[in-house]
């Protein structure tokens, strides 16, 4: 059962401290039982609930950005979410419990998400809690997690300044099941490493939104690409709004770099980039994204399918991730909300990935007691989701991610690196015209 709260009439709803082999026993048996992911809840509950023979459901809360400049992937999310619940349910729930959500809207604000996870865990007095969409709002989110003791499993928050907080820093609380985002491009640059130096682009641009976790990757790979020689010919950081990415995008146009390292966390970014290039009549020869290109049919029905050929964008998963648990995930989520493999983002598995990630420590710790979730977090135990293996550093980043490049070929969201890799297809290295 899914309540999803709106925060004001006319809303619209829409990244070792005890041994953890008893505990993996315990996770590989919840999910050959069925359950590809665990807990998402709604009604209020205690924070820390003893395992005792209560019928009462798991609640579990979360603030997702159903309006704002993250609403595309904040209702991704939300379908994650949603198809996570109704997967354990159906399955019987965690430990006998039927499981509920409250979802709550952050309007992609930083103040409204510290208002919506006090609620949350104050009134509301949730069980567990998930993430919120972005680095941008997990990091303050987390910090509120923190002040009551709440283990805070999240899947879009691997911006570095999410880990460094003194919350975090302290209490050890945030658990990131998705990819680290400071190393997502390495792939991609050590592939242009690989290629003869008369094949690599000469210059390159790397306009950035003001966002920590737009920010990591791309000048990561600035650094990395000036060693190699690919000489920089615009670098800047611009406000994360809408009205303010034409200028700098008109600028990178202007200065005609060969590759285009764009530093985005959603569709409108790059979709406004790619609508000023069009319009100055400037193709990149190659161009790469931090986020945006991997949400499906999101982003190709923003640019068009054509416009999208060529571009590229790091990620841990794609639709045809060669896993079983994510082969079954996008099958449901096809018949849930219809459309094709290829129209499900990366965002619906981050989500879902959360909710497998927490049910694995429900199950292995026996209830909903945050110390021991954490503790078990901690415990270096390898645990499964549909974006691959998770096992979480001290901090609470997962050094086991899968690291991928992708890019849209025809149509197609293609694995494209690393070479040689399971899956990899030959990467389109010259970006094709626009299509007008």
């Amino acid at each position: 059962m899914l309540n999803v709260r709106k925060e004001e009439p006319g809303v619209r709803p829409v990244r070792p401290w005890f041994s953890g082999n008893t505990v993996a026993a315990s996770a590989a048996a919840v999910l050959a039982s069925g359950v590809l992911a665990a807990c998402s809840g709604s009604s209020p509950s205690s924070n820390t609930t003893p395992q005792n023979s209560s019928k009462a459901p798991i609640t579990i809360g979360a603030s997702l950005s159903e309006t704002g400049d993250f609403a595309a992937d904040g209702q991704a999310f939300a379908k994650g979410y949603k198809l996570w619940v109704k997967d354990v349910n159906a399955h019987g729930g965690l430990l006998g419990r039927q499981v509920k959500l409250i979802i709550l809207n952050d309007n992609s604000s930083p103040d409204q998400v510290v208002t919506d996870y006090q609620t949350l865990f104050g009134p509301d007095h949730v069980d567990l809690a998930f993430g919120p969409f972005s680095s941008l709002l997990t990091e303050p989110a987390s910090s509120v997690a923190a002040r009551f003791g709440m283990a805070f499993v999240e899947g879009a928050g691997g911006a570095p300044s999410v880990f460094d907080t003194p919350s975090n820093q302290a209490d050890h609380n945030v658990f990131d099941v998705s990819l680290p985002i400071a190393d997502e491009m390495v792939p991609f640059v050590n592939w242009i490493a690989k290629l003869p130096p008369n094949e690599r682009p000469k210059t390159a641009a790397y306009p950035m939104a003001q966002d920590p976790f737009a920010d990591p990757p791309v000048q990561l790979a600035q650094t990395m690409l000036q060693k190699l020689g690919v000489q920089t010919v615009y670098s800047n950081v611009f406000p994360e709004e809408v009205s303010a990415y034409k200028a700098p995008a008109d600028q990178v146009a202007g200065n005609n770099p060969q590759l285009v390292v764009l530093g985005s966390t959603d569709v409108p970014t790059v979709s406004a980039f790619m609508s000023a290039f069009e319009q100055q009549h400037y193709t990149p020869r190659m161009f790469i994204a931090a986020a945006g290109p991997d949400q499906g049919g999101s982003f190709t029905s923003a640019v068009g399918t054509g416009n999208a050929d060529g571009v590229m964008v790091p990620n841990g998963w794609y639709p045809g991730y060669a896993n079983l648990a994510s082969k079954q995930m996008v099958r449901e989520y096809i018949a849930q909300y219809g459309g094709s493999a290829s129209g499900v983002n990366a965002d619906v598995a981050e989500a879902y990935s959360v909710g497998q990630v927490m049910a694995q420590a429900v199950t292995a710790t026996g209830g909903t007691d945050n110390a021991k979730i954490i503790s078990y977090l901690h415990s270096s135990v390898t645990l499964s989701s549909v974006q691959g293996p998770v096992k979480f550093d001290s901090l609470g980043e997962n050094g086991a991610a899968a690291s991928f490049v992708f890019q849209w070929q025809r149509g197609n969201f293609k694995q494209v690196l690393p070479t040689g890799a399971a899956g990899s297809v030959s990467i389109l290295a010259t970006k094709p015209a626009w299509t007008g």
